[in-house]
C-alpha cells in the first residue's frame, strides 16, 4: 500500500478516536505508542501526526510527546474533522452547530447575492434548483442530495464573500452527512424543492430580503427535520 493512503487511514482512525473521546484531551502519546498502536512504520506514524497538527487536534514537542487538544481548538470547519464529529457518540452537537451556523450564514448570502450583478452565478442557483426538482420527481435520493450540495456551494461563492464561499465544504459535509446517517426523510420532501427554487428567483429578481426569508425556510426547515429524527431516535450511534 502505498504510503499516503496509509499515513491517511492512520489519521483518520485517530481522528475518529479523538472525537469518540476514546483518546482524551491532554493524553500524552509517544510516536512509538502510534507505530505500535496501527502497526506502522516510523515514517507513517510520523507523517500522520504532522497531518493532525496541521486540524489543530495535537501538538507535538521534543521530549514531551504527542498532546491531544481539546477539540474547541481544533479546525472545526475541516471537512474531515466534521466527518469525524458526525461519526461519533456527539454527533447531535455537531449537527446542531452546523445548523445554527447555517442559519447564520446562508440567508445574508442569499441576501448578498440577490444584490450581486453575477448573471452567471444567479443562472447557476436556478439551474441546481431545477436538477433539485429532476431528482426528486425521478425519486434519486443520491441526485438529489448532490444537487443540493451544489445549489448551496452556489449560493454560498454567488454572495461573493469569499469567506461564505469557503463554508460551502462544510454544507455539503452536512448534507451528505444526512444521508449516510438517515436523517433525511424517506421520501423527497417536494416542499423542500420549492424552497430552493423561491431563493434562487428571489436571487435573480434582485430582491434581497425575499432571498434572505426563503433561504432562512430552507435552513429552519432543515434544522426542524434532523431534530425530529433525533427525538424519534431513528439515528443512533453507529447507523
Amino acid at each position: 500500500m502505498e504510503l499516503q493512503g496509509l499515513h491517511g487511514q492512520v489519521v483518520d482512525r485517530i481522528g475518529l478516536s479523538l472525537a469518540a473521546d476514546e483518546i482524551r484531551a491532554g493524553e500524552v502519546l509517544r510516536l512509538e505508542d502510534v507505530q505500535e498502536r496501527y502497526g506502522v512504520s516510523r515514517t507513517v506514524a510520523r507523517e500522520a501526526v504532522r497531518v493532525l497538527e496541521s486540524k489543530r487536534a495535537v501538538t507535538s514537542r521534543p521530549r514531551v510527546g504527542i498532546t491531544v487538544r481539546p477539540m474547541t481548538e481544533w479546525n472545526l470547519y475541516d471537512p474531515q474533522v466534521i466527518r469525524w464529529r458526525l461519526a461519533s457518540p456527539g454527533r447531535e452537537i455537531q449537527l446542531r452547530e452546523l445548523a445554527e451556523l447555517r442559519a447564520a450564514v446562508e440567508p445574508a448570502a442569499a441576501a448578498l447575492a440577490a444584490a450581486s450583478t453575477d448573471a452567471q452565478a444567479r443562472d447557476a442557483l436556478s439551474a441546481h434548483a431545477q436538477a433539485m426538482a429532476s431528482a426528486a420527481h425521478a425519486g434519486d435520493s443520491a441526485g438529489f442530495v448532490d444537487a443540493d450540495a451544489a445549489f448551496h456551494r452556489a449560493l454560498l461563492k454567488a454572495s461573493g464573500n469569499g469567506m461564505f464561499a469557503q463554508l460551502a465544504e462544510v454544507t455539503q459535509e452536512l448534507l451528505v452527512a444526512r444521508r449516510e446517517l438517515s436523517l433525511m426523510p424517506h421520501d423527497i420532501d417536494m416542499a423542500a424543492v420549492r424552497r430552493h427554487q423561491e431563493v434562487a428567483e428571489a436571487v435573480a429578481a434582485g430582491r434581497s430580503a425575499e432571498a434572505a426569508q426563503a433561504a432562512t425556510a430552507i435552513v429552519d426547515a432543515a434544522h426542524s427535520e434532523v431534530e425530529n429524527l433525533l427525538a424519534s431516535g431513528s439515528c443512533g450511534y453507529g447507523a
